[in-house]
């Protein structure tokens, strides 16, 4: 659908900054919308956790992000907190 919108826009003299434009308000819509699944935000947190972390420290894995993110979840659903 997107390849077709951008054939036709191109057969007009549309810009590629047109294409840009047009292909960032359909992502601003689609995350007001709808918002992303859990699934697929927690798989993007590691991902960006990942990359960060990997440029510091190349002894980084994929594995040590699974397992920080991993015991963090487990502390915030299980910590008890005290209102004074």
């Amino acid at each position: 659908m997107l390849n077709i919108y951008i054939r036709n826009e191109e057969k007009k003299g549309g810009r590629m900054s047109d294409h840009l434009d047009y292909l960032l308000d359909m992502a601003r819509k689609y995350r007001q919308e709808k918002g992303f699944p859990d699934e697929e935000r927690a798989r993007q947190v590691r991902s960006f956790a990942y990359g960060n972390t990997h440029l510091e420290n190349s002894r980084i894995t994929k594995s040590d992000i699974d397992q920080t993110v991993d015991s963090l979840r487990f502390e915030r659903d299980h910590s008890t907190t005290i209102c004074s």
